[in-house]
């Protein structure tokens, strides 16, 4: 069985910012490339006398992707974030999100629906290996398929 996720590739579908998609490959080396944290399905609680309580709990689907710092995809991915960050005297785009990652071992894909972009690093940073450290992008997302 081959687990590689050599080839993997995002694109990514911005409302406003990249309608026609943004396809993503050039993965970071320091970070990992592609990571969902887990989430809680299920809140729980303990009544008065001991009896578990347990109730379903909507959560958004988080996806953070890293970049090789300054490459063409880093460069793309600070414009998207960065249109739709609030400043003073800025309004955001409000881009709505959808995206599909591939994975590259067997060219299975993960449909991402109805997101949002998260939070990112609106600048460089430099690593005590002395390279310029890769720049997380978190989306959160309603669904995926």
């Amino acid at each position: 069985m081959d687990i590689s996720g050599f080839g993997s590739q995002l694109t990514i579908f911005a409302s406003v910012t990249f309608p026609d998609g943004l396809t993503i490959s050039e993965f970071a080396d320091d970070a990992d490339p592609v990571d969902s944290p887990s989430i809680q399905v299920r809140d729980k609680a303990m009544g008065l006398n001991g009896r578990l309580i347990t109730w379903a709990k909507a959560q958004p689907i988080g996806l953070t992707i890293n970049v090789i710092p300054s490459s063409d995809d880093d460069l793309n991915l600070e414009t998207l974030f960065d249109q739709n960050r609030v400043a003073l005297g800025k309004r955001p785009v409000n881009d709505v999100i959808d995206a599909n990652l591939i994975y590259g071992s067997d060219g299975s894909t993960t449909d991402f629906e109805q997101g949002a972009c998260g939070d990112y690093m609106p600048t460089s940073s430099i690593a005590s290996s002395a390279r310029l450290k890769s720049k997380p992008y978190v989306f959160f997302f309603q669904s995926k398929t």
